[in-house]
C-alpha cells in the first residue's frame, strides 16, 4: 500500500513539474546542513536543485550521530554510520524563499555498539531508512546566502540488521541549512 502511494505521489509531482509554467530561471544552492534529535545528531553537506516556481529537490550525503542511550533495545546503544537524504519542497512564495513544506527520506549505514551491562554486549549493523515531513523557513541574505532552519517529523525504521535489535521508531528533528 505504501509503495503504491508513493508511487502515484512521485509521479503526481513529476507531471506537475512538468506542466507548470516556467517564469523562473532554475537554480542550485549547496552548503551544510544540520540536524538534531533527542537520541543523536546529523550533519552533511546539502544541495538544492530548483526546476519551476515554488519546487526544489534537495539531497544530503552526511553522517548520523547516534546515542540511545538506554531509550533503544539496550541499556546503552551508540555508534553511527553514513547515509544520504533525496527529498521535495513545496515553496509558498514563486522565488523558492520563505515557508515551505516538503518530504524526505534518509537512508543510513549505522554501525551501533550496544551493552547490557554483565549480561552482554555486542555490535548491529543496521540499515535505516528514516522517512519525514518537514517544515522550514527560507532566509535569503544578500539573493546569494541563506539560512533555513527545519523541524522534521517521521520514523526510523531498520530494514536491515546484522546483530541484536535495536532501537527504531518516531523521530523528531529540528535542525538549520546554511547555503549559498
Amino acid at each position: 500500500m505504501f509503495k503504491k502511494i508513493f508511487v502515484y505521489l512521485l509521479i503526481f509531482l513529476i507531471c506537475n513539474l512538468l506542466s507548470a509554467q516556467d517564469d523562473q530561471k532554475n537554480y542550485s544552492r549547496f552548503g551544510v546542513e544540520l540536524q538534531q534529535y533527542p537520541t543523536g545528531f546529523l550533519v552533511g553537506a546539502r544541495g538544492e536543485i530548483g526546476l519551476k516556481p515554488h519546487h526544489g529537490f534537495d539531497f544530503r550525503v552526511g553522517y548520523n550521530f547516534v546515542d540511545h542511550r538506554d531509550l533503544g533495545k539496550h541499556a546503552s546503544e551508540k555508534g553511527g554510520g553514513f547515509g544520504f537524504t533525496f527529498g521535495y519542497r513545496y515553496y509558498f512564495h514563486q522565488q523558492n524563499t520563505r515557508f515551505f513544506l516538503g518530504i524526505r527520506s534518509d537512508l543510513w549505514f549505522n554501525k551501533i555498539d550496544w551493552e547490557d551491562g554483565p549480561s552482554g554486549s555486542g555490535t548491529t549493523k543496521v540499515v535505516v531508512l528514516q522517512p519525514t515531513a518537514i517544515g522550514g523557513y527560507l532566509f535569503l541574505i544578500k539573493e546569494k546566502w541563506s539560512i533555513t532552519p527545519t523541524l522534521a517529523f517521521g520514523w526510523e525504521i531498520n530494514v536491515v540488521e546484522n546483530g541484536e535489535p535495536v532501537g527504531q521508531g518516531p523521530i523528531l528533528l529540528w535542525g538549520v541549512n546554511i547555503e549559498f
